[in-house]
Formats: C-alpha cells, structure tokens, sequence
C-alpha cells in the first residue's frame, strides 16, 4: 500500500465525482509521513461560497495483530464538529480505487449529524476479531 499515491486516488475520485477538473474547484495539499504510516490530503475551495466541502482526509495504515493491515481515513470538514471514520481491511479482494472512491464519496457527502465509524463491508471476520481484541 501507497499512502501517496492512494491519497491521489482519493484526490482524483474526489474531482471525479464533483465533476471538476484538475485544478477547477479546489486547491489540494498533501502531506505523508512515511515511517509513520500517515497521510493527509487537504481541500481547499477555490470560492469559499461556492458549496462545495473544505477539509481534510487524515490516513493512517498500520498492522494489525494478525499480520493483515489496515486503513483508517478520517474525514473532517472546515467548520463542522463531528468527523467520520472509514476503515479498510486488506483481504485478497480488495480493490484500492474502489475503496478511494467511496471515501471520497463520503468526504462529499459531507460531515455526518454525529461522528460515526463505518467499517468495510468486506472485513473479513478474523479481521474483525483481531480489532475487537486488539
């Protein structure tokens, strides 16, 4: 796993869905601590009036006690209190670009009436146990 390089998927999903182009609606940055397992991908809009959501998409990979990995995006918006967290579980099925465009379906969607945690829906169980016990 690419923390950079799925932080531009994310990005491009993000565009995708918003029908926007590179460039059009908002400014990104990005920032990936390696040794750490972080990433951060920020939008800014272009025009604050413009509707569109302002914020941050904050990725942290890690290893499970199982030896699987995990990934969990936080997505916050400017202004908004509550946050929402998506986690995506490496199983042999799991297609990355697949997994960036629904959080970045998500981010636009917008920030939740409370925080919420949503898990993927194709975890695995000995997944799920090992983040239970863990």
């Amino acid at each position: 796993m690419r923390l950079l390089s799925f932080l531009s998927d994310i990005e491009r999903a993000v565009r995708l869905e918003a029908n926007a182009g590179e460039g059009e609606v908002w400014d990104s940055a990005r920032i990936v601590n390696f040794p750490a397992g972080l990433a951060r991908l920020t939008l800014v809009a272009k025009d604050p009036d413009g509707g569109m959501p302002q914020g941050t998409v904050l990725v942290q990979h890690f290893r499970l006690a199982n030896g699987s990995f995990c990934l969990k995006a936080s997505l916050s918006w400017l202004g908004a209190k509550n946050t929402s967290i998506l986690a995506v579980y490496e199983i042999p099925t799991l297609n990355w670009k697949l997994e960036a465009g629904r959080i970045a379906s998500a981010w636009l969607a917008g920030p939740p009436a409370e925080s919420t945690i949503v898990l993927d829906a194709g975890m695995a169980p000995e997944a799920l146990s090992s983040v239970a016990a863990g």
